[in-house]
Order: C-alpha cells, then sequence, then structure tokens
C-alpha cells in the first residue's frame, strides 16, 4: 500500500516527521496483517473491541474517531504522559519512554479486525486493505493535537483508493496537494513519490473506451458514445506540478528524477505529436505501466525523503487543535 503523507491542505503526521513516519507505517502495517491472519486461520472469534464498527455498515469517520480518542484517553493516566507523547510528534523522540509511549498510541490506532469471519484469505486481505486505507487517511487528516476536517467524498474516492492499495508501501502519494507559494495557495496534480523519481499524474477517464485528441492548444476533444466535447487540457496542470517540484527541488538541491504522466485506464489518447517529456498510459500501455511500477522493490531512501520533506514544507495546512486537548488545558 502506498503512503498518503499528503492530503489537499490537510494536517499530516508525515509533516511532523517524514523520516519516522513511513519506517513506523510499514512496521505497524506488517504487524497487523499478522495479527490478523493468525487470528482467521486459528479460526478466533470477532474481536469484540471497538475496532469492529470499522466494518459495519453504519460507520463514519466521526464514529471511529471518537471511540478512539476514548481508547488514547485511557492510555495515559496524568497529563505530564499526554505532555511527553506530544513532545514526541512535534519533533524526533528524545528518549526512549517517549518512544514506548508513542509506539503505544500508534499500535491502537493501528488495530485491525474483522466483523465476520471471510470465507476467503482474498478476502481477509481486502477487508485488511480497507481498515488500513481508513487508518491512513487518520494519518493525513489529524495529529494527537491537531485536525482538519475531511470532505467525506474522500473515503470513496476510487483513485485515492487506487494509489494506496495497488501500490508498494515504499511510494510517498500527495494526493492533490495545496501548495503555498508567495502567499498564494496553487492546487496540483497527485504527486507519487518513488525511490528512484517523482510522478506527476493525472487521470483522463470520463467515460468507458472513449478517445481523447490531444493537442497543445487549451482544450481537448474527448469523443465518446454521447458524442463529441471539448475538456480542459491535462497537461496544463501537470506542467504546473512539474513546474512547483522543479523548482523546490533546485533550491534545496535535491537530484530527483521528475516523471508527468496522464493515464486513461479505460479510454485511448489520440495525440499526433506527442511530447517527448510527458508518457501517456491509455488502455493499450496501462497494464505493462503499472506492473513495472508495482515491481519496484527498492526500499526508502534518503534523497526520497529529502524530497518529501521539502515538498511538505511548501504545502498548505488547515487545521484546528483539538477540542480534547483545549479542554485539558483549561
Amino acid at each position: 500500500m502506498g503512503q498518503l503523507i499528503k492530503l489537499q491542505d490537510y494536517v499530516s503526521r508525515y509533516e511532523q516527521n517524514i523520516y519516522l513516519y513511513p519506517s513506523r507505517y510499514v512496521r505497524l502495517k506488517k504487524q497487523q496483517w499478522e495479527k490478523l491472519q493468525a487470528a482467521w486461520e486459528n479460526k478466533d472469534e470477532p474481536s469484540p473491541f471497538f475496532e469492529r464498527a470499522l466494518l459495519e455498515e453504519n460507520w463514519t469517520p466521526e464514529a471511529e474517531e471518537k471511540q478512539i480518542l476514548q481508547k488514547l484517553k485511557g492510555l495515559f493516566k496524568n497529563d505530564r504522559k499526554a505532555e511527553e507523547l506530544m513532545e514526541v510528534h512535534a519533533a524526533e523522540s528524545s528518549g526512549e519512554k517517549q518512544n514506548q509511549d508513542q509506539d503505544q498510541a500508534e499500535q491502537l490506532e493501528f488495530s485491525v479486525t474483522y466483523s465476520s469471519r471471510p470465507h476467503s484469505l482474498e478476502l481477509l486481505k481486502q477487508q485488511f486493505l480497507d481498515q488500513i486505507f481508513r487508518f491512513q487517511m487518520k494519518w493525513a487528516s489529524s495529529t494527537l493535537m491537531e485536525k482538519s476536517f475531511v470532505d467525506k467524498t474522500f473515503y470513496y474516492n476510487e483513485q485515492l483508493k487506487y494509489f494506496l492499495q495497488r501500490f508498494p508501501d515504499t511510494f510517498l502519494v500527495l494526493f492533490r496537494p495545496i501548495f503555498l507559494l508567495k502567499n498564494a495557495p496553487v492546487e496540483t496534480e497527485t504527486m507519487v513519490i518513488t525511490p528512484t523519481e517523482l510522478w506527476c499524474i493525472s487521470f483522463l477517464e470520463e467515460e468507458e473506451n472513449a478517445v481523447f485528441v490531444g493537442s497543445q492548444e487549451h482544450f481537448w476533444l474527448k469523443r465518446g458514445k454521447n458524442g463529441e466535447k471539448k475538456i480542459l487540457n491535462p497537461m496544463l496542470a501537470l506542467n504546473r506540478t512539474e513546474k512547483i517540484a522543479k523548482q523546490i527541488f533546485k533550491l534545496h538541491d535535491i537530484e530527483l528524477p521528475i516523471k508527468k504522466a496522464i493515464i486513461s485506464r479505460n479510454g485511448y489518447i489520440d495525440f499526433p505529436a506527442t511530447p517527448i517529456d510527458i508518457e501517456f498510459i491509455e488502455s493499450r500501455k496501462y497494464e505493462e505501466w503499472f506492473q513495472s511500477m508495482r515491481g519496484l522493490r527498492s526500499p526508502l531512501k534518503h534523497i526520497q525523503m529529502k524530497a518529501s520533506s521539502h515538498l511538505l514544507q511548501y504545502c498548505l495546512t488547515s487545521s484546528i487543535r483539538r477540542l480534547e486537548w483545549e479542554q485539558q488545558d483549561e
């Protein structure tokens, strides 16, 4: 599963310590999968704990967050422990005890289970992916002290799930991030930072088997079963995204290749004079590209963390202090 390090302008735990959270996510995910698989193989009964709500039909982000916060409050028996955990989120851990408190909190948030036993291992894997997706959404929209108000449609966004459920753990995703440049917000396309390169990606998937006729003009032409219509040239936003990344990389001496791609998994792209600096990945080429991306087994790299850190540094963040901690301060 790719890691969601930034979702639009929501507060992210990765912003606080990009060098800590990617490896912590991989470790916690591995631990939880082994725990869940062992329970399934041993035919254990569904867990009675709060995580069952994640698979129920009446699940909502707010209900799940409330239950987790109740568990977190019980984890710390005095204000001092809570203060120590806050310090961990603001900077790298400075002591063994702080690390232990942080690990306890993260493990609690990352606990997974099943509300009804799946009939196959494949169904179990899908349930696991869906639960981890929700935890990723939490990490990409809140810290223990702050939270952002998430548009609920993101929980059901197919493209977001695609990046997080179909690619390796070492892929770091900025999903439609908003950058703050010269005091002005700038919306960009999705960025995927792999151990070897940065991909700027745009999707063209309005209709099954549609043909998109590309050009250097401001508009492209889409031909489908309902006739023709003009659409905004996707290269405009993609070039803007690449330009921002290049400027940030140049400013901080980051040598990481940048690639651009327009993806149409269910359609075709017809561009008579194809630009050499962009890849058109339409239905005939998609599977080959997809498998090559999934096959990248390189571990997380320092240059990847450095690039992520500086990109996040220029991202806009909109959040509020959690009411629970405001009350505690009072």
